[in-house]
């Protein structure tokens, strides 16, 4: 699938997800995911609607970037088209000029969901990433269930899941933790995770 990706030392392969940070303890199971030789079938009971933070990060092979809630005056809100591309526009945008990081040397991921892939949500990712998106509809075509070959997917929410909640956080708490634990991701652990990843 990346065999049309040049890599070289400037080459920078940023993949992107959304999860949810549930205050029970809990992270939406698309984006966490466990693989074993057997079905245990067990049955797992979670409130229904448990409180929760919705949370966009993207991650490279140098750095992280993110955390990104979306929200509305503090409260938790959907994701749709409109967030994303205010999200795009207004946050990584930045953070990637902020960071000095070359577009020409960046090739976004993202899934296949459809906030993602609406037309308005491709055309301001494709301004930005011309000829280097990774996604459905993108230049370079991204599985439509493929968590196993995502960063984010194998690396990101587990290893933050498993310290995010070590404390138990609540509310306000759990915004903070998450912001704190992402910052204590270093780049030779980045730089392991890439490996993996090309492996």
């Amino acid at each position: 699938m990346f065999e049309i990706i040049e890599k070289n030392e400037d080459t920078i392969i940023m993949m992107s997800d959304e999860a949810h940070f549930h205050l029970n303890g809990s992270v939406n199971k698309q984006n966490f995911q466990y693989w074993a030789p057997q079905n245990p079938h067990e049955v797992h009971e979670s409130p229904l609607h448990s409180p929760k933070m919705t949370v966009w990060y993207a991650v490279g092979n140098v750095f992280v970037i993110g955390p990104y809630f979306y929200e509305e005056n503090g409260i938790t809100t959907t994701v749709n088209s409109t967030r994303y591309i205010d999200m795009i526009s207004n946050f990584l945008e930045p953070e990637l000029q902020n960071r000095r990081i070359n577009n020409q040397n960046v090739w976004f991921q993202q899934d296949g969901a459809t906030t993602h892939t609406a037309r308005a949500a491709m055309a301001v990712v494709r301004a930005m990433f011309p000829d280097r998106l990774i996604s459905r509809c993108g230049g370079v075509p991204w599985p439509p269930w493929s968590p196993d070959i995502s960063m984010c997917d194998f690396f990101l929410w587990g290893y933050r899941r498993s310290h995010v909640y070590k404390g138990k956080p609540r509310t306000e708490e759990l915004k903070g933790t998450i912001c704190k634990q992402i910052g204590m991701i270093n780049q030779e652990l980045l730089e392991r995770v890439e490996a993996n990843f090309w492996d």
